[in-house]
């Protein structure tokens, strides 16, 4: 978030174009907008698999799995309880501070645009694109099942949050035939294509 330098309060600008204004005294500042990427999915879908493929893709973007800052945020909160709307705000400052680099960021993790709708970090990225990595549900099943016994492991509703993804997302990419590295290659020509 961008505030005002010049304003005796701490006052909130708000982008216009590749600019933060400040809507009391008129200031702007340079403040770079930028597309980003969320490569989503359900859990087992592939997203930890393909992150360090798709980095190698993408060199021109900021690539991050979103998991990262899960047990940061869990420390940071109350109760060990993350708070998911200010973590998924969090990422898509992320990202707006990775345009101020001149790259956009590509997030790997099982976000929705509803989730991301309301936050105020979102007005500071020039779009949010998704794209779906998706497998069968039996292999996601099986994938699931070879995790470790600390993972959480709930089956149905992982298989529920995937055909919700699959129905109301495009493009969707299958990771149960292509290669990871082909995944990668698809999910980098995704991206050039829309940047």
């Amino acid at each position: 978030m961008h505030y005002c330098e010049r304003c005796a309060d701490p006052t909130v600008m708000a982008p216009e174009g590749d600019e933060a204004v400040c809507p009391v005294c008129g200031e702007r500042r340079p403040a770079r907008r930028l597309p980003a990427f969320v490569v989503t999915g359900a859990s087992a879908a592939g997203k930890t698999t393909v992150l360090p493929h798709l980095v190698a893709e993408l060199p021109e973007c900021v690539v991050f799995d979103v998991d990262w800052l899960i047990g940061p945020f869990r420390r940071a909160c109350s109760f060990g309880e993350v708070d998911w709307p200010a973590f998924r705000d969090a990422w898509l400052a992320v990202a707006h501070g990775a345009a101020q680099g001149g790259r956009s960021a590509v997030l790997l993790g099982p976000f929705v645009p509803a989730q991301l709708a309301d936050l105020p970090a979102l007005r500071w990225q020039s779009a949010v694109h998704f794209a779906v990595l998706d497998c069968a549900d039996e292999v996601r099943r099986a994938r699931l099942e070879a995790r470790p016994a600390w993972r959480e492991r709930d089956v149905d509703s992982h298989l529920a949050f995937a055909a919700h993804l699959r129905s109301t997302l495009s493009p969707v990419l299958r990771t149960d035939g292509p290669t990871p590295e082909a995944t990668a290659r698809s999910l980098a020509a995704w991206v050039r294509g829309l940047l």
